[in-house]
């Protein structure tokens, strides 16, 4: 069967160079099919999918939408519209890729779009704000962003080229085979460079057990991937070694990963080994973005654009609260490991962070408000001593062993 590229674009604004993009990919030997999100003019050409088409899976026909007062409010029904025309083109399996062309409205409106697919599938966004900000279009999703220099306003030779070499992008990126599907279950884990010992020694083991453990940053944007991919069937168990996001959460933290973090395995029913990984950091750009609240309190340099402020008693007590009211909720097995003597490469003795009665606030709010039926295991490790390691590896084999053979029976 032909592949199929579904290409998204305003017609009524930018209709030759996407026409202009369909005759290239076509020229690869793969199909095209186009969705017209523009909905204030004549297309340029005759799509397969019409405007009012669109607007009318976004919730109304295209005359009353263009009654309405704000142009916002225009883009969001197009926006609903073109997602779930592509989610159902999907579905139904009319199109295995998608590509488009914009500034900053037919950006927003594709980008929506592509991140309604599941990961694997192409999604290529040539967009002017690829050299702004991506991170609003690309989220969690693995969107390819491609800065085209120019304006996309009207065709010339250095558009030409661009668009050329995204034809050419998407059109390799459809006809890679997928790789077959491992058999090996996969158990996600979590970093952060200064967790990275623990990490390491824990994939390695895993993996010489047969496991996949795919890694996350654990930067907000890289565990709201994981618990997405959680929630999609992808990851079978969580190592979840740096919970940082729990703190930046409650302290206001850039790495902040919203309110859902540390819920999705649980809700899923997977077995979870857990730890308090970077639980004494909340980060911050440049010293001068730290808010006028936190003055007088430790930070340090991480590099030249990150500031780390140290959690404080009172947050790791709050901390622990938040922590237990999520794991309580799990309808998996669930293991809190506590490393008593310190969280991460920074809490250690002589360490910038260093602060023993920070860490027992947050030990002593975790055995206090955690169910009876969540095992919690302390040791005498710092968090990044290989024995910590080896110990957070064996339980998780323990807790695997345990759930498979439910599963099974």
């Amino acid at each position: 069967m032909k592949k199929t590229i579904a290409i998204i674009g305003t017609l009524d604004t930018k209709g030759a160079e996407h026409r202009y993009l369909k005759e290239q990919i076509e020229l690869w030997g793969v199909a095209a099919l186009v969705i017209n999100t523009g909905p204030l003019g004549k297309p340029a050409f005759i799509p397969d999918i019409s405007a009012e088409q669109v607007a009318l899976a976004g919730g109304q026909n295209l005359a009353d939408l263009l009654s309405l007062p704000e142009r916002s409010q225009i883009m969001a029904v197009m926006s609903r519209g073109a997602a779930a025309i592509v989610r159902d083109l999907y579905a139904r399996d009319m199109i295995h890729a998608v590509i488009s062309m914009g500034g900053g409205q037919g950006t927003a409106i594709s980008s929506a779009a592509m991140r309604v697919l599941p990961l694997g599938v192409p999604k290529v966004m040539v967009s002017t704000l690829a050299a702004v900000d991506p991170q609003p279009f690309v989220d969690i999703k693995d969107v390819t962003m491609m800065n085209p220099v120019v304006d996309i306003f009207g065709l010339n030779s250095l558009l030409k080229m661009i668009i050329r070499q995204a034809a050419a992008a998407v059109a390799a990126m459809v006809k890679v085979e997928k790789e077959a599907e491992s058999r090996n279950p996969r158990i996600s884990a979590t970093m952060y460079g200064i967790t990275t010992p623990c990490v390491t020694r824990v994939k390695a083991i895993l993996e010489a057990a047969g496991f996949e453990v795919p890694v996350f940053a654990a930067t907000g944007v890289g565990d709201r991937a994981m618990e997405d991919l959680i929630q999609n069937g992808y990851i079978q168990g969580v190592v979840d070694i740096t919970t940082t996001n729990v703190g930046q959460e409650l302290v206001g933290g850039i790495n902040h990963a919203g309110p859902k973090r540390l819920e999705a395995a649980g809700e899923k029913g997977l077995p979870q080994v857990v730890s308090l990984g970077a639980l004494d950091v909340v980060n911050f750009l440049r010293p001068e973005s730290l808010p006028a609240r936190f003055q007088g309190r430790r930070f340090h340099m991480h590099n030249d654009n990150v500031t780390l402020l140290r959690t404080s008693v009172e947050e790791n007590i709050q901390a622990g609260r938040v922590m237990s009211a999520k794991l309580n909720q799990a309808k998996g097995p669930v293991t809190v490991v506590i490393p008593l003597r310190g969280l991460s490469a920074y809490d250690s003795i002589g360490g910038p962070f260093y602060d023993p009665r920070a860490d027992v606030a947050l030990f002593s709010s975790l055995k206090d408000h955690l169910s009876p039926q969540i095992k919690l295991i302390e040791i005498d490790c710092h968090i990044n001593d290989p024995p910590f390691a080896d110990r957070l590896a064996s339980l998780m084999l323990e807790s695997w062993e345990k759930y498979a053979g439910g599963q099974k029976t």
